[in-house]
């Protein structure tokens, strides 16, 4: 039976598009969307994306905030906002990570969440 245009999205699907199309409108870059609930209780899905500059970065978040208030969905948190180096923003079964490319580079977080990479490691030991 396919879908029809006017049936509701599952929240965490609607969650995602919300910030798919933010961080389009807002040009994020690098933008990668990890399935993590296999890994982890905490949320569904993370996303990671780079801004440009420390300006960028909270301009990405903020709009991505009023976004998903106006969608009916509050975040739990926003951490990093002073910096504007590496903002997080937890939509509980979305986690939305906008950071600086050099914060990016050093943390590497698509690493740290990829299971395949963990196993590697692993069998290397």
């Amino acid at each position: 039976m396919s879908k029809t245009t006017n049936q509701k999205q599952p929240p965490t699907k609607q969650l995602v598009t919300i910030v798919d199309g933010v961080l389009e409108d807002l040009k994020a870059e690098a933008v990668v969307s990890l399935d993590v609930k296999h890994l982890t209780s905490v949320t569904d899905v993370m996303v990671i994306a780079t801004g440009r500059s420390s300006r960028h970065v909270r301009a990405v978040a903020d709009a991505l905030v009023e976004r998903c208030k106006e969608n009916h969905h509050r975040p739990l948190g926003i951490e990093g906002e002073e910096s504007g180096e590496w903002i997080l923003v937890d939509l509980a079964d979305v986690i939305v990570h906008v950071m600086l490319p050099k914060v990016r580079d050093f943390y590497e977080l698509e690493k740290l969440w990829d299971l395949e990479s963990v196993e590697d490691a692993e069998r290397s030991s």
